[in-house]
């Protein structure tokens, strides 16, 4: 990354005290979570499962919680890189309005950040689509590997969102659970997969968040996907300004008026460095005074 494209991100941050944040893929891929798509935008594996596949193929079902059981465990011991911190220091400095992820890996709340809404969900909950029963998904994972003991001690590349490549096809004799409270409800992860809806009073809450916003900055993220291509569309609408951070082409591209291809965690770092060095202004220079912008190094 140029010091003028760090420069100029900073100027941006540094002038608009009211960011609406939307977050995709890139921003965890620091954290060692793969992204689905290339710089092209194109998929670089096979779409994920959708909804209906999921909740119309009993097959279907056992292959997705055989693969997760070897892969999840990758995205459970993630931990926040240096974008999630530097976006929780943004916060604590009173200049997001609104953070909004499409990623379900619980990173940002890690990381420190309260003003958080998981548009897509957060990966950690599971939830039986019969009568809405829910329990944390290492519970699940537990009683999974208690009933599928042979399938525990296989090792595959992992893939976005706790997927894992496992080098097989044939899954029928993967044992699934029951719901304990309605005996035959189906048991899926409390996230919106491909094909499904975005509840709609999140979606409300989220362009009311991109009203009250004066600016919207998108990191780490194609805007491919409608659902979230749809706010930068919107922000366009209301004449706000947006900047990106992102290795590739976005969906987005001729609505930005800064764009930054560079790794989200780095970008981020190296800009909110430069607003310490250089405050542009009272709330700038009392979140510098209090120690809230992140520095270089290991994060906690």
């Amino acid at each position: 990354m140029s010091d003028s494209s760090a420069s100029s991100l900073a100027t941006f941050l540094s002038r608009h005290s009211r960011l609406f944040v939307l977050t995709g893929a890139g921003m965890s891929t620091d954290s060692g979570i793969p992204d689905y798509r290339d710089e092209q935008g194109a998929w670089k594996r096979s779409p994920p499962m959708t909804h209906q596949t999921f909740m119309h193929s009993d097959i279907a079902r056992r292959r997705y919680w055989a693969r997760s059981l070897v892969g999840f465990q990758a995205l459970a011991e993630a931990r926040p890189g240096r974008g999630h911190y530097a976006l929780a220091a943004l916060e604590r400095a009173g200049r997001i309005e609104q953070l909004v992820t499409q990623n379900v890996d619980g990173l940002h709340q890690r990381a420190g950040s309260r003003r958080v809404i998981d548009l897509h969900g957060q990966a950690d909950v599971v939830r039986c689509m019969h009568c809405g029963a829910t329990q944390m998904r290492h519970a699940v994972h537990a009683a999974l590997a208690r009933l599928n003991p042979r399938w525990t001690g296989l090792e595959a590349s992992v893939g976005p969102d706790g997927d894992a490549d496992l080098a097989r096809d044939d899954f029928g004799d993967f044992a699934l659970l029951s719901c304990a409270r309605c005996g035959d409800g189906i048991f899926k992860p409390d996230v919106v997969f491909f094909g499904d809806s975005v509840p709609r009073p999140r979606v409300e809450a989220v362009f009311a968040a991109l009203e009250r916003a004066d600016a919207m900055l998108v990191v780490g993220s194609s805007l491919m996907v409608y659902s979230g291509y749809r706010f930068a569309r919107r922000a366009a609408e209301l004449g706000k300004p947006m900047a990106c951070i992102n290795v590739g082409r976005t969906r987005a591209d001729d609505l930005f008026s800064l764009k930054v291809e560079a790794s989200a965690g780095e970008t981020l770092d190296i800009a909110l460095q430069s607003m310490a060095a250089t405050p542009a202004d009272g709330a700038t220079s009392r979140a510098s005074a209090a120690g809230v912008w992140p520095s270089s190094g290991v994060r906690p």
